[in-house]
């Protein structure tokens, strides 16, 4: 299975998460790719649309190669295991997951501005990504989202690697997925069109959000304004 772009991906997972609308779910995307995936969830379920933002821990001296992620709210994921198999100290690994914490915070500040975070305490919470290839920033998300005391998280994306599904399936209270792929070397290849979301793309999609005034606007917006 391929998706034509991420609207298209969004769109076909909204279609599997429609249950949910009668539980008044709160749509969080992961930025940045994330978030044109959520908004198709957030116009189709009549729900709020906001971000929560996760930034990779990379090796050091190797920033591609992801050991973990951070998350706001604090919440810190390290594979350690992979960590001491590649020579990497705790100090090491823990430096750069200071320096990712402040672009956490940075980010925040860029994407949400003089906007609050969201209420999450008893809510349910759809917490949307592009897709999954080892699980390591949605699982950061995941758990500092728990210490929010939702109701529940549902974790939606359009196409995963099976392996790390099954891993993360214990975290949340339900899991949803388009295309669960056996294998999967990147979440790019199941796009036609994966070209990178801009900071400036985030930004209109929760600016245009939050002009919407309840369910009705959001389930009525139109879609030629996403570009």
């Amino acid at each position: 299975m391929r998706f034509r772009d991420r609207m298209d991906a969004g769109r076909q997972l909204a279609d599997l998460l429609t249950e949910y609308g009668a539980h008044s779910p709160l749509v969080l995307g992961l930025p940045r790719g994330g978030i044109p995936v959520a908004y198709e969830v957030a116009r189709k379920l009549g729900a709020p649309l906001d971000v929560w933002v996760v930034r990779k821990v990379g090796a050091p001296g190797q920033p591609e190669l992801g050991l973990g992620a951070v998350a706001e709210g604090g919440a810190l994921f390290v594979d350690r295991e992979m960590m001491r198999s590649l020579g990497f100290s705790e100090t090491e690994v823990m430096q750069t997951a200071e320096r990712e914490s402040q672009e956490v915070m940075a980010r925040i500040a860029r994407f949400r501005g003089p906007h609050p975070a969201p209420d999450i305490a008893g809510r349910t919470v759809i917490l949307v990504d592009d897709g999954v290839a080892t699980g390591g920033t949605v699982r950061a998300a995941i758990r500092a989202l728990r210490t929010r005391r939702p109701r529940a998280i549902v974790l939606a994306v359009p196409v995963g690697a099976v392996e790390s599904l099954d891993s993360l399936r214990p975290e949340v209270d339900d899991l949803v997925c388009v295309h669960p792929a056996e294998f999967m070397s990147s979440v790019g290849e199941y796009y036609d069109d994966f070209r990178q979301t801009s900071d400036e793309e985030v930004q209109a999609v929760l600016a245009r959000m939050r002009k919407q005034q309840g369910p009705e606007a959001a389930m009525n917006a139109g879609d030629a304004w996403w570009v």
